[in-house]
C-alpha cells in the first residue's frame, strides 16, 4: 500500500469485521517498554484475579462493538432516549448508593453499594452487587485509561478537595460524592467500548479487588507509545484536532470563570443568610414587646423566615447540584485534553517511522516496512475512536446543561414566587389591621 496516501479504517478491506484486532489492543505484541512499564514475569500464566477468576485480556470482538467503533449516531433525538446520549440498547445498568461508614484503627473510609443488572453473556449472573470505596473507583479509572488509551475515560471527582466542603465524612460531600461516583459508572457503563472491558467486569462482580496484582497488561500501550516517540516532534496536529484543543482551552476558561464567581455568589449567600435569620429573629423579639404592632411585626417576622428557606434551598441547589456539574466538566477538558494529547504521540511515532523509512528508501531503495503501515492504521484508529467519543461526549454535555440551566431556572423562580407571595400576604395582613384600627377608632 501507499503510506502517503490517505486510506480508510484498519477495519476497510477483506476480512470480516469480527476478524479484526484493535491496533492498539494489548493483545497485540508491544512495542519497546520504556523503563517504567511492568511486564508479567510469568509470561505462560493467564492473568486473572486472586480468586482464581480468569480474565480475558483482549478487546472486545463483537460485530456490534466493533462497528460502534466506526459509527457515528446520527439521530438527533437519541439525547431524549437515553441520557448519556449512546444511541445504543442499553443491557448493562449500575448504580451506585448506599454509603457507609467504616472505621478501623488504621484508618476511618467510606465504602458504596454497587449494584448491576445485565443480560450480557460476559457475566455469570444477571445481578451482583459489591461494596466499592473510592481508591477502587479511582484503580477502576487508572486500568480504563492504561487498557484503552484511545478512548475518552469519563473523570472521578476529585480525591481531597471538593470545594466548599470541609469535612469528608460529613452527609453532604458523602451524597456529594456519591452521586458523582454513580455518574462516573453509568459513563462507563454506557460507553459501547468501554463497558466491555474486563477489568470493569472484575469491578462489578469481584467480591475481593486485589489491586496490585489486579488484572495486569502485557505492557502499558499509551507509555509505550510516549518512550517510543518521545524523541521526535510533531509536525502538525490536523486541523479538526486543532479545532478540539481550542474549543477545549475555551470551554475551560469559560467554565472556570463561571465556577469562580458561582463561588463567591454561594459565599455571599450564605453570609446573607446568616444576617437574614438575624434580622427576623429582631423583629420576633419586638412584636413580644409591642401589642399594637404584634401581628404586622410577627407577619414580617413570617415573610423573613420564608425567604430564608427559600434562599436555602437555591443555595443547596447550586452547592449540591449546580456546581458539581460545572467541576465534572472541568474535569473531562483535563481528560479530553490528555486523550489529545496521547493521539498526537501515536502521530509522532508514525511520522518518526516513516520519515526514517523514507530516508533508507532514498538511499538503498528499501520498501516502506510493514511497521510504518502499522503505525498507520494507529493513527487512523485512534483518530476514529477519538472523533467517535468527541461526539458522544458533545451529546452528553448537550443533554446535561440542558438539565442543569432548567433545574437553575426552575430553582430561581421558585425562590421569587415564595418570597413574593409571603410579602404579598405580609401586605394583605397590613390592610386587615389598618381597616381593623378604622373600625375601631369609628366605634
Amino acid at each position: 500500500m501507499s503510506v502517503g496516501a490517505p486510506r480508510g479504517l484498519a477495519s476497510s478491506g477483506q476480512k470480516l469485521i469480527t476478524e479484526i484486532l484493535h491496533p492498539l489492543s494489548a493483545a497485540e505484541e508491544p512495542l519497546s517498554p520504556g523503563p517504567d512499564v511492568t511486564i508479567s514475569a510469568e509470561k505462560d500464566k493467564e492473568p486473572g484475579l486472586t480468586n482464581g477468576t480468569p480474565v480475558e485480556i483482549s478487546s472486545p470482538a463483537s460485530a456490534s462493538v466493533l462497528l460502534s467503533r466506526l459509527q457515528l449516531d446520527g439521530d438527533p433525538e437519541a439525547d431524549a432516549h437515553d441520557p448519556f446520549g449512546s444511541g445504543e440498547p442499553r443491557d448493562l445498568f449500575v448504580t451506585v448508593d448506599d454509603p457507609k461508614k467504616h472505621v478501623s484503627t488504621m484508618e476511618t473510609y467510606i465504602t458504596y453499594r454497587v449494584s448491576t443488572k445485565t443480560t450480557r453473556i460476559e457475566f455469570d449472573l444477571p445481578e451482583y452487587s459489591v461494596r466499592r470505596r473510592y481508591q477502587d473507583f479511582d484503580w477502576l479509572r487508572i486500568k480504563l485509561e492504561d487498557s484503552q488509551p484511545t478512548h475518552l475515560v469519563p473523570p472521578l471527582p476529585e480525591k481531597f478537595v471538593m470545594k466548599g466542603v470541609v469535612d469528608r465524612f460529613s452527609e453532604e460531600f458523602v451524597d456529594t460524592r456519591m452521586k458523582a461516583l454513580d455518574k462516573f459508572l453509568k459513563r462507563v457503563a454506557d460507553h459501547p467500548v468501554l463497558s466491555f472491558n474486563p477489568h470493569l467486569n472484575a469491578f462489578l462482580t469481584a467480591k475481593d479487588l486485589n489491586k496490585r496484582q489486579g488484572l495486569a497488561l502485557l505492557t502499558k500501550v499509551g507509555e509505550s507509545v510516549k518512550n517510543v516517540a518521545g524523541g521526535y516532534k510533531l509536525r502538525a496536529r490536523p486541523a479538526e484536532f486543532c479545532a478540539m484543543g481550542e474549543y477545549l482551552d475555551t470551554f475551560s476558561q469559560k467554565l472556570g470563570t463561571i465556577d469562580r464567581i458561582a463561588q463567591r455568589i454561594l459565599r455571599e449567600q450564605s453570609e446573607y443568610l446568616t444576617e437574614l435569620r438575624e434580622y427576623g429573629a429582631v423583629y420576633s423579639t419586638w412584636a413580644g414587646s409591642e401589642e399594637q404592632l404584634q401581628r404586622p411585626l410577627e407577619g414580617v417576622a413570617g415573610c423573613v423566615t420564608t425567604s430564608c428557606g427559600a434562599l436555602e434551598d437555591l443555595s443547596d441547589n447550586m452547592s449540591q447540584d449546580f456546581l458539581p456539574v460545572l467541576r465534572e466538566y472541568i474535569l473531562y477538558i483535563e481528560s479530553m485534553k490528555n486523550v489529545l494529547r496521547k493521539r498526537d504521540q501515536v502521530q509522532a511515532e508514525y511520522e518518526g517511522r516513516l520519515e526514517a523509512a523514507v530516508l533508507r528508501k532514498q538511499e538503498d531503495r528499501t520498501p516502506i516496512p510493514v511497521e510504518v503501515e502499522k503505525c498507520q492504521d494507529k493513527v487512523e484508529c485512534f483518530n476514529a475512536d477519538l472523533k467517535a467519543d468527541w461526539e458522544r461526549w458533545q451529546r452528553n454535555k448537550r443533554q446535561d446543561f440542558k438539565h442543569l440551566l432548567t433545574g437553575m431556572a426552575d430553582k430561581n423562580i421558585s425562590y421569587y414566587e415564595k418570597s413574593q407571595a409571603a410579602w404579598e400576604s405580609l401586605i394583605t395582613l397590613l390592610q386587615e389591621k389598618q381597616t381593623e384600627d378604622k373600625t375601631s377608632e369609628t366605634n
